[in-house]
């Protein structure tokens, strides 16, 4: 009897599988929750400039095509005749499909991939019954809502006010916590000040390299990054030799200068001299006479002194009866 679409969409999907658990030593696990049908098709087709596969089905057809004994005879039909025994990789593979899990292998550079997923972001609502992916905060200010609506308000424990005819938060607020689950008043609310909170993605959950199974934030570790870590602990360090005082290589750069320093100042105090000293004289010499503060003082008038006045006898107008 003939398959019908159903049944070879299957067989399709179990050797594609098989294919790829042979062929590729790298395998990314994401998380396909709430991504839409065109965002997988766009990252697929750019999946494919990269010579990656990405193969999305349930978990039952997928641990049984990784498991099954023909997959060994595949390996052997590609070529793959001197490598070591795969079940250990093959389970590994396989222990990794639960929830809603989906498979991308590769032999290339993972980060490249990770940017494809990462370009692929929608915004989306608060939907009851969920789980929150992120912490929302509502800030302070107008929210454009008559003073009727204050009861979506007071249910969530938001202190409002009426400014202009109009609802006001007195103060940001957090309504939603990180994997909380979404109540109907709070969708309620984010629906009518029309926000959305959400960013939905195909997250990765972890990956295969070499057999073995790493972290996704792995994949965030930059070049840029570990230098950046790196330079920052060497000047802890550095500056830990300095203030304890036991020397280290790279603390005697800041030594030797240090020491330089107190021989020019004690030189420009004394008559003692040597070559280093001397070429700092020399560029003082040369620099401004005056700063500007010793030039406004210079330049400020000197004001003379005025003579002194004798003092005048004053004329009481005979108030004591004339002369004695």
């Amino acid at each position: 009897p003939a398959k019908s679409d159903k049944q070879l969409r299957k067989e399709k999907v179990w050797n594609t599988i098989q294919e790829c658990c042979v062929k590729f030593e790298k395998c990314i696990f994401v998380n396909v929750d709430n991504v839409t049908s065109k965002q997988i098709c766009i990252m697929r087709k750019a999946l494919r400039a990269l010579d990656a596969t990405m193969i999305m089905g349930k978990n039952v057809i997928t641990r049984r095509a990784i498991n099954h004994p023909l997959i060994d005879f595949i390996k052997k039909a590609l070529g793959h005749l001197n490598e070591s025994s795969p079940n250990e990789k093959y389970a590994r593979i396989s222990a990794q499909m639960s929830l809603n899990t989906g498979l991308i292998f590769t032999n290339g550079d993972l980060t490249e991939i990770k940017a494809i997923l990462d370009s692929q972001v929608r915004e989306a609502p608060a939907k009851i019954g969920s789980l929150a992916p992120a912490d929302v905060t509502i800030p302070a200010g107008p929210t454009g809502l008559d003073p009727k609506q204050t009861s979506f308000f007071q249910a969530l424990n938001i202190q409002t006010k009426i400014v202009k005819s109009q609802v006001e938060i007195v103060n940001a607020v957090k309504v939603i916590g990180a994997d909380e689950k979404i109540s109907p008043g709070q969708a309620a609310l984010l629906d009518k000040l029309k926000i959305r909170p959400f960013e939905y993605k195909m997250h990765i959950k972890s990956f295969l390299d070499g057999g073995k199974i790493y972290d996704a934030k792995v994949l965030s570790i930059t070049q840029e990054s570990v230098l950046e870590i790196f330079q920052r602990s060497a000047q802890n360090v550095t500056a830990l030799s300095l203030g304890s005082g036991y020397v280290i290589s790279s603390a005697a750069q800041h030594l030797v200068l240090n020491a330089f320093k107190n021989l020019a100042a004690a030189s420009f105090g004394s008559d003692y001299s040597f070559k280093q000293a001397d070429a700092l004289k020399s560029a003082a010499a040369a620099g401004p006479a005056a700063g500007p503060a010793a030039g406004a003082s210079a330049a400020a008038p000197v004001k003379e002194e005025e003579p002194e006045q004798e003092e005048e006898d004053v004329d009481m107008g005979d108030l004591f009866g004339g002369d004695y």
